[in-house]
């Protein structure tokens, strides 16, 4: 499936971008980030242009991301007890739970590309949780563009090269969510030496 998704990528170059972040952000196995690393080559090639390629995998994360936002509002915790029957979702729910309690919106920004599988699950929780929507989306849009940025921008400067730009942004992302632990257990215990001291 995804070769073929890749050969409709100078075809359908937009709307295959948009469709398929739209719909990897409510949790279907879309390669969505295969996807704009091939964008970002065809933009290298110059066969697509590089602003709407990128305002076309953001807006289809933003418009996914708010989908499930209000389907977790509307449905909550009737549907995410429905959801966790199955042992794969309840533990990609329970994380969702875990980094909305520990980052709030900062995990909100961080689900949409550092821990991006979590993404979907913390939509719908944040949705159940009653989190303000202004707030959420602003999270949300940030988020969304520095995926999009980061995937397509990758692609562009590997000029195609799949294989090299995905072995760069996983060394990448493994330093980025390494330093984000290192910082929160650092404010962690920062926080418990401030609070034992008389």
């Amino acid at each position: 499936m995804t070769e073929w998704l890749l050969a409709l990528v100078p075809t359908y170059g937009l709307w295959l971008l948009a469709a398929s972040t739209f719909l990897s952000c409510l949790a279907l196995p879309i390669p969505a980030s295969i996807l704009m690393l091939t964008a970002g080559g065809f933009v290298a090639a110059g066969d697509l242009a590089l602003l709407p390629s990128l305002a076309a995998a953001a807006t289809g994360g933003i418009a996914g991301d708010q989908l499930g936002f209000w389907i977790g509002r509307r449905f909550g915790a009737p549907l995410l007890a429905r959801m966790q029957r199955t042992p794969a979702r309840a533990h990609l729910l329970a994380r969702a739970v875990e980094i909305l309690e520990k980052r709030g919106l900062q995990g909100v920004f961080l689900s949409r590309w550092l821990f991006s599988p979590l993404g979907p699950w913390v939509n719908l929780t944040a949705g159940s949780a009653g989190y303000d929507w202004r707030r959420f989306s602003l999270a949300g849009v940030a988020g969304e563009a520095v995926w999009a940025g980061l995937y397509i921008g990758a692609g562009y400067g590997f000029a195609g090269n799949i294989e090299a730009a995905t072995d760069m942004l996983g060394s990448v992302l493994g330093l980025l969510a390494a330093g984000t632990v290192m910082i929160g257990l650092a404010a962690w215990l920062r926080h418990l030496r401030h609070s034992h001291q008389p």
